[in-house]
């Protein structure tokens, strides 16, 4: 799962001035129109996209918050065959 926060290089108790700040900075540093024909660049436009996307509505960033948190605890269950008739 990404960090949104990490991409964004602000802290998980950051307001949303702070993050708004952050993605505006980054935005414009690695905006396509700035940075022609530069592939990275472009990836990284789109990261920090998704990540103010994802930070400034309190739901999305809730839900967020929650993933983070779990993490690897999370568990996967195999899929099983299923019951022979009887």
């Amino acid at each position: 799962m990404k960090d949104y926060y990490k991409t964004l290089g602000v802290e998980r108790s950051a307001t949303l001035a702070e993050i708004k700040t952050a993605f505006r900075k980054l935005a414009m540093k690695s905006h396509p129109d700035r940075n022609p024909g530069d592939k990275t660049a472009e990836q990284r436009f789109k990261d920090v996209n998704e990540a103010y996307e994802n930070l400034e509505v309190s739901d999305k960033r809730a839900r967020h918050d929650h993933e983070l948190t779990r993490g690897s605890t999370r568990r996967f269950t195999l899929n099983k065959k299923p019951r022979d008739p009887v």
